[in-house]
């Protein structure tokens, strides 16, 4: 599939790296002026751009967070973004199933059990870019590709601030790593045992000053059965893949102490789940231009524009035949972010800025009688939402201590929502359009840092959040046989009210110990709610309330690393009226433990070992906690010893307990998780 969007992306993204082969030079403060050196002796010094954003703010730590670093990243058993994460506990998706055995629209992530309805209630961001589909609220997984990675930074909690709304949950960022880290090239092509393979390759010169990326991946693979051989039949089908990615980027200065970073990427991912048929696409091509000023006044002034699409084709369970074709769902998301810094002295950090976000986009799907195949309704809905927002934080130290407080003020809209059905023969079912709805919210947020020794800091915080529903939730309807779940155009926002207090200690620099204990609630929170047997609806619950404790280890000793996260949680549904009934059950697909444990041996560059213990306790896959899905302990392994020093045999291991993994239970309709699964393959590097 191709996209109008294409033709603009690389034209301007060739404009941004003309200027990589011209370097930029600045004169050195702490030489001789030009005034002082004859013409032909002026010293000048080279810059070094960086590709990243504004350095941190003073106060960062004062939020509860966990950073996951790059041999941690690029070492995971299965290669994909979704297992690196699981490793910071607290850390879910919608279901317990990974992406290639899950349908795209359930790839919703959130944090500290205040999951819901598969879109995501924390806030993913990629070089400062969200990137939930504008549509969904869905994560595109595949797409995001460990080994482009430089660090992920989890921020559990924390409100929205300079973030942007939607981090109702905590914000998840990821930093692409630079040409310094990818090193000049490589490749690399892994295979498992049921004939999977995994092709990827990157190309990062140095160009002038700047430097440039690209790089590549395709996955496919025949996948296995998600369904338990009990619950087999003829047109069951396994869960086999097939998807790529492309991924650009350029960085380069165009004046002392200021860069430009352009992005550009274009993926496309295809799934058969369950039945023969039942298939489902994601595609997508984003880009993004970001000018970041590292002077005195500094400054993170972001642009991008996302163009994505989905599709679904809907299996009968009983009959085995299409009975709905969600051909497509076409969607934009725009928008941008401007921060400014200025200089205020060492002791004070103020950040002020704006930014906005937009989504529109338009669900069109046929639905057909499973007894004679004839069309029985068309059926388009779709609208627009928008959101800007207004900020200021400001980080002010005292010695030692840190206090940072902030307020971001939202202006958003729905408008243009619609939802039009016509049968078979054409005649209108239902034609209603959406009164628009608009207004205004403020977040809060801060806290406190305080270092009473090198060696311990205590922090505690409080916060709130706001999250606009999607065009999903207000106007698309599913059906997850023999399930209904309607939309609703009448949703309010999601607001997030919330504390925390812990501390960070570090008793050597090979030891690192956290603590936070939480309490956060989400009000207004959207969930499925059971109207009747078989038949839901989104429905806004007066909150989902979660209390609990996180704690995480690290240490180094010698070549062997031990990295160490568990989050324990008492999530529940406060609900009333219609939610009457819910009032005090747990969340659906939320666990009460979910705990990770990564031992690792590097005894040199080109060797490192290491395998990683997860465990996760029973979840209920409804909201009645009628279905239960069982706790689940997986092993996973990776290994990597150098041959020469260009070529490297690595080796991963997935699930090597072969552990029963139920993803999904509806009313005894069970699917599984990833199996056991070796991979080996070989990596080529040019450093």
């Amino acid at each position: 599939m191709t996209f109008p969007l294409r033709r603009s992306i690389y034209p301007l993204l060739s404009a941004a790296l003309a200027g990589f082969a011209q370097p930029v030079f600045a004169q050195d403060a702490a030489t001789d002026t030009e005034e002082d050196l004859p013409e032909e002796e002026t010293v000048a010094e080279t810059i070094i751009v960086t590709g990243r954003g504004l350095p941190d703010a003073p106060a960062t730590p004062a939020y509860a967070m966990q950073v996951i670093d790059r041999e941690e990243i690029t070492s995971s058993a299965s290669g994909r973004i979704e297992d690196v994460l699981a490793s910071v506990a607290g850390f879910q998706q919608f279901r317990r199933s990974d992406s290639r055995s899950s349908n795209p629209s359930a790839q919703g992530v959130t944090l500290r059990a205040l999951g819901g309805n598969a879109t995501s209630r924390a806030l993913v961001l990629l070089d400062g870019v969200p990137m939930a589909d504008p549509f969904f609220g869905y994560i595109p997984l595949p797409a995001l590709v460990p080994e482009r990675l430089a660090s992920i930074r989890v921020t559990r909690g924390g409100g929205s601030g300079a973030f942007g709304s939607g981090a109702v949950a905590g914000t998840i960022e990821l930093e692409s790593a630079d040409a310094a880290t990818l090193g000049f090239a490589s490749a690399s092509v892994l295979a498992n045992d049921r004939g999977g393979t995994e092709v990827g390759a990157s190309l990062n010169p140095q160009l002038g000053s700047g430097f440039a990326s690209v790089s590549g991946r395709y996955d496919r693979g025949p996948g296995f059965f998600t369904t338990p051989v009990d619950q087999r039949v003829p047109a069951t089908s396994r869960s086999n893949y097939d998807s790529w990615s492309v991924s650009l980027r350029g960085v380069a200065p165009v004046a002392a102490n200021t860069e430009l970073q352009a992005r550009a990427l274009v993926f496309r991912d295809e799934r058969t789940l369950r039945f023969e048929g039942a298939d489902s696409s994601s595609s997508g091509e984003d880009m993004s231009l970001r000018l970041v000023g590292q002077g005195a006044w500094q400054f993170d002034a972001l642009g991008y524009v996302q163009r994505r699409d989905f599709s679904n084709i809907v299996i009968s369970s009983t009959r085995f035949v299409p009975v709905l074709d969600q051909r497509k769902t076409p969607s934009t998301g725009y928008g941008g972010k401007l921060e400014v810094r200025p200089p205020l002295g060492p002791n004070h950090v103020l950040r002020v800025g704006a930014d906005y976000r937009g989504a529109s986009g338009t669900l069109n799907e046929e639905a057909y009688s499973a007894f004679s195949g004839n069309l029985t309704s068309r059926r388009r809905a779709g609208g627009t939402n928008g959101d800007l927002g207004l900020f200021a934080e400001h980080d002010w130290t005292i010695a030692d201590v840190i206090l940072t407080g902030g307020v971001r003020l939202d202006r958003w809209s729905i408008r243009d929502g619609f939802y039009r059905a016509v049968d078979g023969s054409g005649a209108v079912e239902r034609d209603d359009i959406y009164a628009d709805r608009s207004g205004w919210d403020t977040s809060l947020r801060g806290g406190i840092l305080y270092r009473p020794s090198d060696v311990l800091a205590l922090r505690a915080a409080a916060y709130s959040g706001l999250r606009v529903p999607t065009l999903n939730e207000l106007y698309r309807p599913f059906v997850v046989f023999p399930v209904v779940t309607e939309a609703n155009a009448e949703l309010a926002n999601e607001q997030l009210r919330g504390y925390e207090v812990g501390f960070d200690l570090t008793p050597s620099a090979n030891i690192g110990l956290s603590l936070t204990a939480f309490d956060n609630q989400v009000e207004n929170a959207i969930a499925n709610v059971t109207l009747e047997e078989n038949l839901r609806q989104r429905r806004n619950v007066d909150a989902v309330r979660s209390r609990g404790i996180e704690a995480a280890a690290d240490a180094r000793f010698g070549a062997w690393e031990v990295d160490a996260s568990i989050a324990w949680t008492d999530a529940e549904i406060e609900g009333s009226d219609a939610s009457a009934l819910l009032d005090g059950n747990r969340p659906p697909q939320t666990p009460t433990f979910a705990g990770s444990a990564r031992l690792a041996y590097v005894p040199s560059a080109d060797v490192q070992i290491a395998a990683t213990l997860r465990h996760v306790s029973a979840q209920f896959e409804d909201d009645q906690e009628t279905d239960v899905l069982p706790a689940a302990t997986t092993l996973d392994a990776f290994a990597e010893f150098g041959l020469t020093e260009a070529f490297s045999l690595v080796l991963r291991g997935e699930n090597l307990l072969d552990e029963r993994i139920v993803t999904r239970n509806q009313s005894g309709s069970i699917d599984l998780g990833v199996p056991r699964t070796l991979w080996a393959g070989v990596r080529y590097r040019i450093r």
